[in-house]
């Protein structure tokens, strides 16, 4: 799998910048894995562990378009699973399967990919609150639930929120369900183009906080500026892409451009004619006026 980005404009917060409609990004830290590419059902292409242990799977025409999940062993049931929805950018969601890929080759000293989550919620987004993103403990219910999907009420919450409001994330601090949706990453406006990335309560802490510490990465990154939603657009950094600027001259070459002999000039000169010349008018006989 060869990814290579393409696109007219940066945009930045990478948050801010949807989804790039192909998800090969997201693709890139597991291309060596088993792959299986489907023609009928919604999951259009399955990557595997090489012991079928984690399942990541590509789903391009529903609203998540990435599911990933793990297991003890290749039959067991789902241990915990992850959603990232069609508006978030494959360039975060790559920081979680790298992070995946190296836990599993970790997996002969541990096997950190399914290791039971610390249960301090703060394990999760560290990385966001060592960034100064704000925190609101709400008693109250939340919707984990956007973009057209059916709300849900669920017990106390945490909310930690972007300086500047346009990202943020979920903690459902209440839930003792093992498979119950519980941590949600979001970013952009609320509605259809709101990125979503949803964690199941058993989900190792540290692989949402690699996503978390992805949202926090500057780099920008590349979208086509009539494919970029209006909405995320108004909120996004958009910088256009230009060509390199071709490199400044060194000394060297300088010195090797004076240094050459000047260039060979050429000047007209007369050409033979082969046409017939008018005869010369002869000069009048010496002593003798000319007709008036």
């Amino acid at each position: 799998m060869t990814y290579i980005p393409e696109g007219d404009v940066y945009v930045s917060p990478r948050y801010l910048a949807g989804a790039d409609w192909c998800g090969d990004a997201g693709f890139v830290p597991v291309k060596h894995w088993p792959t299986v590419h489907l023609e009928d059902g919604p999951c259009q292409m399955l990557i595997t562990s090489p012991d079928q242990r984690i399942r990541i799977g590509w789903y391009g025409d529903d609203f998540d378009v990435y599911k990933i999940s793990a297991s003890e062993d290749a039959s067991s049931p789902t241990r915990w699973s992850a959603a990232f929805n069609n508006e978030f950018p494959a360039e975060i969601v790559a920081a979680f399967t790298t992070a995946l890929e190296r836990d599993w080759d970790a997996r002969k000293d541990q096997e950190p990919f399914i290791e039971t989550p610390s249960p301090y919620w703060a394990t999760r987004v560290q990385p966001l609150l060592d960034a100064g993103w704000k925190t609101q403990r709400l008693p109250g219910s939340t919707t984990l639930g956007a973009g057209g999907r059916p709300s849900r009420v669920h017990g106390p919450h945490v909310e930690i929120t972007a300086p500047d409001g346009t990202a943020g994330v979920s903690i459902d601090v209440g839930s003792d369900d093992l498979d119950e949706e519980t941590v949600l990453l979001w970013a952009g406006p609320s509605g259809w183009h709101r990125a979503e990335a949803r964690f199941t309560s058993r989900t190792p802490a540290h692989l949402i906080a690699a996503t978390a510490q992805a949202l926090l990465d500057p780099t920008p990154v590349l979208r086509y500026r009539d494919a970029l939603a209006p909405e995320l657009a108004a909120l996004a950094n958009l910088t256009p892409l230009t060509s390199p600027k071709p490199p400044a001259p060194t000394p060297l070459d300088v010195q090797r451009v004076q240094r050459q002999p000047p260039a060979i000039t050429t000047r007209s000169v007369p050409r033979w004619s082969t046409a017939t010349r008018p005869p010369a008018t002869a000069a009048p006989p010496a002593g003798r006026s000319a007709s008036r």
